[in-house]
């Protein structure tokens, strides 16, 4: 059995969430809205209350929109805005991706946001599963300075990107950390764990909230889904992780 001490991050879709990520033992969140959109920026007042009530890492996703991680220059100025209100709000970092038009790591504005967030670090979120080339992203991630890549190792889930999650690890060196995200379950991070030799794990473990207004029109059908952190299933990586 694997001896390296392990972290878990949780995806966080509200202070909810938040919450029980602390409660359960969790090293960082990834605040997130929007799940079904694969996660945009939080409102300040969200980022600003969940700093409030929990000591643990916070890290807002920087992410406008969905679809892709190309920015215009509206987008990017909301970006490097929405970097210093995090930093403004004391976040202990940030969760941010921007890509060429070829698909590849920006390096020049990667290298920015880095700058201008210090003292807060830079996860690369899931922009990384998007490039034609993970190697050379990799060293691009690297030389830019980032902290840690999300990743599912190019794969639609880390169980099936898991060789790809082994080679980055080792090509890593301890230069930055890989970690392994989508589809990381209580059953299987023992074995990501162990295969990847990786030291962070991100999940959201989430599950859909109970609505507990006890009227709603049948006529309408635009209220969607709350999403909440499954406080057992935490547990349960958490466990798996020792």
């Amino acid at each position: 059995m694997s001896t390296i001490k392990s972290a878990l991050e949780v995806c966080a879709f509200g202070i909810q969430s938040c919450l029980i990520a602390e409660k359960v033992g969790a090293v960082r969140v990834e605040l997130c809205d929007n799940p079904i959109e694969g996660g945009t920026t939080p409102s300040y007042a969200t980022i600003k209350r969940v700093r409030e009530r929990v000591a643990i890492q916070l890290y807002p996703i920087i992410r406008p929109r969905s679809m892709n991680y190309l920015y215009d220059e509206d987008e990017w100025n909301i970006i490097i805005n929405d970097v210093l209100m995090c930093k403004e709000l004391h976040c202990d970092g940030v969760s941010v991706g921007v890509q060429t038009v070829y698909g590849e790591i920006d390096a020049d504005k990667m290298k920015y946001l880095v700058e201008i967030a210090y003292p807060m670090q830079l996860t690369c979120n899931r922009v990384f599963d998007a490039v034609p080339n993970p190697y050379e992203a990799l060293e691009t991630l690297i030389d830019a300075g980032c902290k840690r890549i999300l990743t599912s190792g190019l794969a639609a889930t880390a169980p099936e990107g898991i060789e790809m999650l082994k080679s980055l690890v080792s090509r890593a060196n301890g230069r930055i950390s890989i970690m392994p995200g989508a589809g990381v379950r209580s059953t299987n991070v023992a074995t990501l764990k162990a295969i990847t030799g990786a030291r962070e794990f991100h999940t959201s473990a989430r599950k859909f909230a109970d609505n507990l207004v006890l009227f709603s029109n049948p006529a309408v059908s635009d209220a969607g889904n709350m999403y909440v952190a499954d406080e057992e299933e935490l547990m349960k990586v958490m466990a798996a992780l020792q």
